[in-house]
């Protein structure tokens, strides 16, 4: 009989982000976005009376970043690089880096040429008491699973 070790998935509260080569951290959420590769139908005069498909171009979604409002203004002012037009200073690369149990790397997603292209700031309500949360949306090129 094997006395193969049991491998239960991963949980999904414990990550680091990566902007630039620096850990942040304190969000509270990231949203990974989906990939997709367009299909493009195909049929030559001589090929079977069927459509071929081909792969087209592979899009991906916006990676969201929420988190807690505190007093540095670091996600802002990357914001605010885009907002005046300095996009050389403003692409980065991210890593969204999930731990296991022991805190190690589990798994990691990196994004390149990564810049924020939405800011929300945070609804307020005198009767809740939520945490703040700001969002950034951010657009990149491309998007690998490394680890």
């Amino acid at each position: 009989m094997s006395t193969a070790q049991r491998k239960d998935p991963y949980r999904n509260f414990r990550f680091q982000v990566e902007i630039g080569g620096v850990v942040i951290a304190g969000f509270s959420e990231v949203i990974i976005p989906d990939s997709t590769t367009d299909a493009i139908d195909y049929r030559a005069g001589d090929d079977p009376p069927y459509m071929r498909k081909l792969p087209g171009l592979t899009k991906y979604g916006a990676l969201l970043l929420k988190t807690g409002v505190i007093d540095k203004m670091d996600l802002r002012n990357w914001r605010k690089q885009v907002e005046q037009g300095k996009m050389k200073d403003a692409r980065k690369a991210i890593a969204v880096i999930l731990m296991d149990e022991e805190g190690n790397a589990a798994a990691r997603w990196e994004f390149s040429e990564a810049w924020p292209s939405k800011y929300k700031a945070p609804d307020l309500n005198a009767k809740g008491n939520d945490v703040v949360i700001e969002t950034l949306e951010i657009t990149f090129e491309t998007m690998e699973r490394t680890k």
